[in-house]
């Protein structure tokens, strides 16, 4: 009987190492064209274009957030400018010098 289990043994360890090889190769070819790929002798990155429209789309909106909020500050200063022309010119010299 000790004849039989050790080469069942060894078989069955290389079956488990196969099946996790394989599972482990499935899910990197999986996540190579869902995620953006290096390559190293041209120093670019390969995006599926799927993957690049949704980075693209991503950064727009962003964007848009941010010129949103700047838009706001701009208004909001051009207020106080006329509102409190002192006030107005503390907050420009303090963003000018002193956030730097």
């Amino acid at each position: 009987m000790k004849k039989f289990f050790a080469p069942l043994l060894t078989a069955g360890t290389l079956l488990a190492l196969l099946y996790t090889v394989y599972g482990y190769r499935q899910q990197n070819e999986a996540l190579k064209k869902a995620c953006p790929i290096s390559d190293t002798t041209s120093k670019e990155v390969i995006v599926a274009p799927e993957v690049a429209q949704q980075i693209i789309d991503s950064l727009q909106d962003e964007i848009f957030n941010a010129q949103s909020v700047n838009g706001r500050y701009e208004l909001s200063l051009d207020h106080l400018r006329e509102v409190n022309p002192k006030a107005a010119k503390q907050f420009e010299d303090y963003m000018s010098h002193e956030t730097e």
